[in-house]
């Protein structure tokens, strides 16, 4: 890799991890891993009671996990510092890519296409845990061309803004119809969060870190007067008689709630990077960035909000304050972790819904901005599992998402590259 990317790889990992991994003990891989050949082209209702996960809606069969086998393929490079990656559902086969410095770039039939989509790099601030973060499209575009990103402002402080699309070229959006919604102070550089999701009911869910610093020193997590340390839900096609740009959905579960925020959907978050909904079931699954000691995969059942991940009460399934007896009343615990033996900042991933990826099909596949890991465990039904390697990739990992057909790529920030990630039988 050139030394800039190593450099700005560096600082992401500082700044999204509280220390570095160990050599890993987790059984070698069961997959192959080529990736000096590109591939070919390849183009609800609500709860507001807090509750525990409930079953999952089943896929198309049982997922077995001990039967995964998975290649990695490079679909392209000359990439800057990619950190996510999402589809616009129009039906185009487009992909777009997000780099940290402050640019979505669009991926056509394989190809990079030379013209970013979208350059606000002058808005921004860019580095560790910084720069334009987020990408989601409105659930009608193009017929409604907005595009929402989250991205840290000059100042250092998170913004979510929307803009419109060109109607001239579907290629090219335009810098200057942005409107912001939402402005969110951070007390420090790390623990950002920035993910974007439109969720099956046709809201915009926020993922927001606790603020930073380490240990949460202002109790974010179980405050609920903040917007910080949450994953928030909004409604972006309605504003509010007082000229706020977005509607707060009344089924919020803290609508109501004195001294709460109404926007917020589920909390007890440390650092929610990356999560993603199962396009089958509606489930809100998120990778947790843990503190010095584990990292967490956390569900929400599809129309469950109000949850309590934990933080800074547990992390993982452990007590972090105080570090032995804790109280865990109310709280909802993770569905799967793993130690910093392993790796050390966890990149929520997607389940997978895409028959032609064989084995992989109907897992919850995930990977770590550290290590070279991907794992995968099986979302249907209740309680604890353990994540299975089913391969080291040879790079870390930024991002995982899918395509509109729900096939799978990665980014990969120190590389400069978008991966393929396909199944096998």
């Amino acid at each position: 890799m050139s030394r800039m990317r190593g450099a700005a790889l560096m600082a992401f990992v500082l700044g999204l991890a509280a220390c570095s991994p160990t050599a890993s003990t987790t059984p070698g891989p069961t997959a192959s891993t080529p990736l000096d050949t590109p591939p070919p082209n390849t183009t609800t209702p609500s709860s507001s009671a807090p509750s525990a996960p409930g079953p999952s809606g089943s896929g198309s069969g049982a997922f077995d996990p001990t039967a995964v086998r998975v290649t990695v393929t490079v679909a392209l490079d000359g990439l800057t510092n990619p950190l996510e990656v999402a589809n616009a559902g129009d039906g185009s086969g487009r992909l777009f890519v997000v780099e940290q410095g402050g640019r979505i770039r669009v991926v056509r039939d394989g190809a990079l296409v030379d013209r970013p989509f979208l350059d606000i790099g002058d808005r921004i601030t860019s580095g560790g845990e910084r720069g334009l973060l987020g990408l989601a499209f409105h659930p009608g575009y193009p017929t409604d061309p907005r595009f929402f990103v989250d991205y840290t402002d000059r100042d250092g402080n998170t913004v979510v803004s929307s803009f419109r699309a060109s109607t001239a070229d579907p290629d090219v959006a335009d810098p200057d119809s942005e409107s912001i919604l939402l402005q969110v102070d951070q007390p420090f550089a790390n623990h950002n969060g920035g993910g974007l999701g439109f969720g099956p009911d046709g809201d915009l869910y926020i993922a927001l870190g606790d603020g930073g610093s380490g240990g949460d020193p202002q109790g974010n997590g179980q405050r609920l007067d903040t917007l910080l340390a949450k994953i928030l839900r909004i409604d972006v096609d309605g504003g509010s008689a007082g000229g706020a740009p977005y509607a707060i959905p009344q089924d919020n579960p803290f609508v109501g709630t004195a001294g709460a925020r109404p926007e917020i959907w589920l909390y007890g978050l440390r650092n929610p990077w990356r999560f993603r909904f199962d396009r089958l079931t509606g489930d809100l699954w998120i990778g947790d960035v843990g503190q010095n000691a584990w990292e967490e995969i956390d569900v929400a059942r599809a129309g469950i909000g109000g949850l309590d991940f934990g933080w800074n009460r547990t992390e993982g399934f452990h007590c972090y304050s105080p570090p032995d007896g804790c109280d865990e009343t109310g709280l909802t615990p993770p569905v799967a972790e793993y130690g910093h033996d392993q790796g050390c900042a966890v990149i929520g991933g997607v389940v997978v819904r895409h028959p032609a990826d064989g084995s992989l099909d109907g897992g919850y596949l995930f990977g770590d901005d550290c290590s070279d890991h991907l794992w995968v465990i099986d979302p249907a039904g209740d309680g604890r599992r353990e994540p299975r390697l089913i391969t080291d990739m040879g790079r870390s990992v930024s991002s995982i998402g899918e395509a509109e057909d729900g096939t799978v790529y990665a980014t990969s920030l120190a590389h400069g590259e978008l991966l393929r990630i396909a199944g096998g039988r």
